[in-house]
């Protein structure tokens, strides 16, 4: 498809489709069980439906779509592991050792790693090579990157999106790898939602209390350098994000103008999500969230977007992990739509509800 401007890409979104969910509701409403009694499964049937148009889809190919750059802010020192990890776990994704490989083996995804501003020469076969410059600038004195680059980056993003879908996907998921990412998404999420960094900044790849106190000295040091303004998403984004961060931005856009769900995984897709909806209000309705993560800040975020994640396992690895891990709920979800049977079907009393949604007795 491709978009030559971020306007141009958000136009493309239009809203979940009322009628598509209504019919979900309602055959919902009529399989073999209690009304309600399958609790989040049943709603997440109805929101596949409004994103696909579909009351039964299935998604029989899926990507987990890994984004990663380098942060300059890394010269401060506030990552556990220096930022030469960013290239090596880059070939582990592409040898498909790391976890992500693992789980979405497990869920019969593909791993899509993007190179869209790691510090490094890469090259491998299986490599997206989008390389937009090598990591961004040190926010801490400056902007991460100009506000070329960051519309730049949402593009690509979309563009990943529309090559996948050209080859039949119809489910994505976030992933990224960039060591110093959870510096940079903290300083969107304080600018964004004017929650202080002591509330936005968590340990990431596990720094210890002074290291933590650093961390959060760093990220007020980037909004006072660089007074990123709240009320301009591509402002934040450039000013104190990273490259990964607005490739999964456009992601997420690009999922939803192409009608696709998109699950969104821990804290840094989360911030992407958060950016998204902020330029377009209707992806929102898109996206999945997987799991609330144990990084600070996580829950508060998908409380702002309105998201009730599935799954809460203490999790903070990002990769795309727990959103890989959320798809065989999304699956069960199709499952129950297309093979359950109806109260008709089975010649099963419907015990007088009638396709009522209150209370069950119990």
């Amino acid at each position: 498809m491709g978009y030559d401007s971020i306007g141009q890409l958000t136009q493309a979104i239009t809203p979940l489709d009322e009628v598509a969910m209504a019919a979900a509701r309602a055959h919902v409403d009529r399989l073999t069980k209690p009304p309600g009694s399958l609790g989040k499964l049943e709603g997440l049937a109805v929101k596949l439906a409004g994103i696909t148009g579909e009351v039964q889809p299935a998604f029989r190919k899926r990507s987990v779509i890994v984004m990663a750059a380098d942060h300059g802010v890394c010269e401060e020192g506030v990552s556990a592991f220096p930022a030469e990890v960013t290239p090596q776990m880059v070939h582990n994704f592409l040898a498909g050792g790391a976890a992500v490989n693992v789980l979405a083996r497990q869920a019969s995804a593909d791993v899509v790693c993007v190179d869209i501003g790691v510090n490094a020469e890469l090259s491998h076969p299986s490599l997206v090579q989008r390389k937009l410059r090598y990591g961004t600038g040190n926010m801490a004195n400056g902007p991460a990157m100009s506000r070329e680059e960051a519309e730049a980056a949402i593009r690509v993003g979309a563009q990943v999106v529309d090559d996948a879908v050209s080859q039949g996907v119809r489910l994505f998921v976030t992933g990224e790898m960039g060591i110093g990412n959870t510096t940079a998404s903290a300083a969107i999420m304080s600018s964004l939602t004017g929650v202080v960094p002591q509330q936005s900044v968590g340990r990431g790849t596990g720094v210890n209390d002074e290291r933590l106190r650093h961390k959060i000295a760093v990220v007020e040091r980037a909004l006072e350098a660089n007074r990123p303004n709240a009320d301009d998403p591509l402002d934040v984004l450039a000013k104190v994000g990273g490259l990964e961060i607005a490739g999964l931005t456009g992601v997420i856009l690009g999922a939803a103008a192409q009608r696709c769900p998109v699950v969104i995984d821990g804290f840094i897709s989360t911030v992407a999500a958060l950016l998204a909806v902020r330029m377009k209000p209707e992806s929102a309705g898109f996206l999945i969230a997987s799991h609330v993560s144990h990084e600070q800040g996580h829950r508060a975020l998908l409380q702002e977007l309105g998201l009730n994640p599935m799954l809460e396992l203490d999790m903070r690895l990002g990769e795309g992990t727990g959103g890989v891990l959320a798809l065989h709920l999304i699956d069960a979800a199709c499952r129950i739509v297309a093979e359950m049977a109806t109260f008709e079907s089975a010649g099963v009393a419907d015990g007088g509800h009638g396709g009522d949604n209150g209370e069950i007795a119990r």
